[in-house]
């Protein structure tokens, strides 16, 4: 892969806490415009990997380049505007506003005027235009006025993705996004990530194998913070390294999901 396919990338990536490592000598590279699934049994370090791609963790060792640009040392908020956007780590953060307010406070973050609440609300209606675009991209034009706290959950994820995109990233970071879902809210999630990728990177950590075999272009397997094993989905659910980890249990789903 060159240098210009690479969005994001690590090398010799670790972390440490207390003798215990949890991300150990992991060495990523991300395809622009691709979906990348992380995935691994728990405990493996799907989540501290990307706690430290979003600097919410400093590494203990190792470097991390976003489009060949050295950020291992940059804040959270650098990398934010550079375009590094984790989904729910924002989320749908006002449940007591409507739904496209909150999309609409994702866009001024991005226009830099974040939070002037003080202002007169119609200051704000030039936003709308683009929040409802946003809306009719997740499916979620018909909620506008609705009070986020009264959607269903798998809508509220979709909103969540709509905050999201108000962001602009360059490279989404989605944590889990069909945790705790219904099978029609997961298709539905599943369908609606396929579309935004578009034109898009997708980094994701996700659990649930037939979402991960249904639209990943390349997955990566950690173990106990190690690579394990990585390539497309039909070579990684063959590899017996993979099913041995998951012992088992999702062996079954990964067959399951053929």
């Amino acid at each position: 892969m060159s240098e210009q396919d690479t969005i994001l990338e690590t090398r010799n990536l670790t972390k440490e806490f207390k003798g215990f490592t949890a991300v150990s000598d992991v060495n990523l590279k991300v395809r622009r415009g691709s979906i990348h699934a992380l995935i691994g049994p728990n405990g493996a370090g799907k989540t501290t990997c990307f706690n430290l791609l979003t600097k919410f963790l400093e590494p203990t060792t190792g470097t991390i380049l976003f489009n060949g640009i050295d950020i291992t040392r940059e804040a959270p908020a650098q990398i934010a505007r550079r375009g590094v956007i984790r989904s729910f780590q924002i989320s749908a953060v006002f449940p007591h506003l409507t739904v496209l307010e909150n999309v609409r406070i994702g866009l001024q973050r991005q226009l830099g005027t974040s939070y002037h609440f003080w202002r007169s609300e119609r200051t704000l209606d030039v936003l709308n235009e683009r929040s409802m675009d946003l809306l009719e991209q997740v499916g979620l034009a018909d909620a506008a006025q609705i009070v986020t706290v009264n959607l269903p959950y798998g809508r509220k994820r979709a909103l969540e993705i709509a905050t999201t995109l108000a962001m602009e990233p360059e490279l989404m970071l989605l944590d889990e996004p069909t945790q705790g879902m219904g099978h029609e809210d997961v298709a539905r999630v599943t369908e609606l990530i396929r579309q935004v990728a578009a034109g898009r990177t997708i980094l994701m950590v996700e659990h649930n194998m037939n979402v991960v075999s249904s639209i990943a272009d390349k997955i990566t397997v950690l173990q106990r913070g190690a690579i394990l094993a990585e390539g497309p989905y039909a070579e990684v659910s063959k590899d017996p390294r993979v099913m041995e980890a998951y012992m088992g249990t999702v062996e079954a789903e990964l067959q399951g999901a053929h």
